[in-house]
């Protein structure tokens, strides 16, 4: 099946062997990068125990929306006059600190559902731009995007289209990513019943979120 999905990318390599390596030692290295617990696979992990895999899914679309984006600015370069700037990294950095502080704080007052009390359920819309936002607030996946994805790129070629093709293939891994993270959130649902077990859960998420929060407000732009 993976086989099947990855031809069309496959095919675009084709006549050049070390371009076809690239992409085979890209891969693996990309799918770690995709599968590292994270704001949004926690997100989505949470959606999917609280709504469902099909809410957890289609809310990662915003993600993927996000990263689409970025992987856009990254080809155009204007990511990497974004990342040289140390006022529009800050201010990029603070806003997407202050984003994980205002889940983490609902995470940790909520008895049951993922992310806030206010409302019994949130439509799909809601948690897409949920997982949109936090996504484009953080500046390290601008540096994924400005410093790892060039990595794989040869210079000597069309930019470009090495640049498409790398990203549709960030993007693929990022939802198999998200599936992965829905199904264990969906695996979790039937250990957190009861809400003491689930508020306990909540708290222990928000602790991870509040420190991502820290870590991305502290760290400072190389």
């Amino acid at each position: 099946m993976l086989a099947k999905h990855f031809m069309p990318i496959l095919q675009l390599f084709e006549g050049n062997i070390v371009e076809i390596w690239t992409l085979l030692f890209f891969i693996p290295a990309c799918f770690a990068l995709n599968m590292a617990p994270g704001p949004n696979n926690l997100l989505s992990m949470n959606n999917a125990r609280s709504y469902g895999f099909q809410a957890a899914f289609i809310a990662g679309l915003g993600r993927i929306a996000a990263f689409s984006v970025m992987i856009a600015l990254a080809a155009s370069g204007l990511a990497v006059v974004l990342y040289a700037s140390e006022t529009l990294f800050f201010i990029i950095k603070l806003l997407g600190a202050a984003y994980l502080f205002w889940i983490a704080f609902n995470l940790w007052r909520s008895t049951t559902s993922p992310v806030t009390d206010i409302e019994t359920t949130q439509s799909h819309f809601d948690l897409a731009k949920q997982e949109f936002v936090l996504a484009a607030g953080n500046p390290k996946a601008i540096l994924i995007f400005t410093a790892f994805l060039p990595q794989f790129v040869d210079v000597s070629s069309s930019v470009n289209e090495q640049f498409f093709v790398l990203g549709c293939t960030f993007l693929l891994l990022e939802l198999a990513a998200i599936s992965l993270y829905a199904l264990f959130g969906l695996y979790l649902r039937h250990w957190f019943v009861k809400p003491k077990m689930a508020k306990r859960f909540n708290r222990c998420c928000a602790i991870f979120l509040a420190v991502s929060g820290a870590n991305l407000l502290f760290n400072r732009q190389q």
